[in-house]
């Protein structure tokens, strides 16, 4: 077995290189944000949707397009606001008088990146015509199915401080994102380094495309092989269930204070995840850390919390950290 890890760790070296490379493209405009950046690579290489959550001015979009640039392939901002239509995303069917007949129209989601910038902005409809796109990776258009190109990855953003005009997600959308961040502000040496170098009015920098498609793909076949022992499986397993069942885990002040724990969406996603964080730091196996790591961005959204840990003040965050401090480390 160990022989077995020796070469996986010796490829995973060799196929992570260029994630180097990737970094000091996107660093070349995004100053700071190493944790937005890591998540971004997660989603990346671990083929899932991300949810990014932050106050205007903190480069969510600037990241999620620095990162396109990087990519050679399609990239597609989409700007939601209340008055989209389904049909403004997915596409339409219109009537050719020529020949008599309705011809398909592709809309913007044709594309490999996909920035769904306020996507709290749009309605219902809108929101659901994306749910197919991300869950099964194809667009319905009439009585036509369509498969979306592969890479296909939706990265949103939403603003957590302006509600109004503004429609919340359904939590079966929220669930399809495999990770969701939330973005602080920079410290003080990153805002000098920031202010020195975007005060320009003039200034443009320019990224090259270092990866293509192919990388991608190739790279998530590599995150396919990562080792992760049954120790770190059943680790994995005990965490969610302690968002059903905290009785059982002995943390019973969390019963009152979780409505709904992570479903086995969460088990997969945070075993993938894991998996693609410890690819990018150009390891070929899991370590508990990488679990815990990546932990929070994938179980905050999932969690979801009663009146009364509303009442107390208490987050999904503060649930999550204390069922972390008390599961134990294999």
């Amino acid at each position: 077995m160990s022989e077995g890890i020796t070469a996986i760790n010796e490829k995973v070296k060799k196929e992570s290189a260029f994630i180097e490379v990737l970094k000091m493209e996107i660093s070349k405009v995004i100053i700071g944000q190493k944790y937005l950046i890591e998540r971004l690579l997660v989603g990346l290489f671990a083929n899932g949707h991300i949810l990014i959550e932050g106050v205007p001015g903190l480069a969510k979009t600037l990241s999620v397009r620095v990162l396109s640039q990087t990519i050679k392939t399609k990239f597609q901002r989409l700007q939601f606001t209340p008055d989209l239509l389904p049909a403004d995303l997915i596409g339409t069917l219109i009537y050719n008088p020529k020949e008599g007949n309705f011809v398909t129209k592709k809309g913007p989601i044709f594309a490999n990146i996909i920035l769904a910038d306020e996507i709290n902005r749009a309605p219902a409809k809108v929101q659901s015509a994306l749910l197919e796109a991300m869950q099964e990776r194809q667009v319905t258009i009439g009585e036509n199915t369509f498969k979306l190109d592969d890479p296909f990855l939706v990265l949103a953003t939403q603003n957590p401080i302006e509600q109004e005009g503004t429609y919340p997600l359904p939590e079966a959308q929220v669930d399809r994102f495999m990770l969701k961040l939330n973005i602080t502000y920079p410290n003080k040496e990153e805002e000098f380094a920031i202010l020195k170098q975007m005060s320009f009015t003039d200034k443009k920098i320019e990224v090259n495309s270092v990866i293509s498609p192919q990388d991608i793909l190739r790279a998530r076949s590599v995150v396919d092989e990562v080792y992760m022992d049954e120790k770190i499986q059943r680790y994995i397993i005990d965490i969610v269930f302690a968002t059903r069942e905290p009785k059982n885990y002995r943390l019973d002040e969390l019963t009152s204070l979780i409505q709904y724990g992570a479903s086995p969406r969460a088990t997969i996603y945070l075993t993938v995840a894991a998996k693609a964080y410890a690819f990018i730091q150009g390891r070929g196996y899991v370590t508990p850390q990488d679990v815990k790591s990546i932990g929070f961005d994938v179980l905050r959204h999932r969690v979801t919390v009663s009146y009364e840990a509303e009442a107390e003040e208490k987050t999904s965050e503060d649930i999550i950290k204390k069922i972390f401090d008390e599961i134990e480390v294999p």
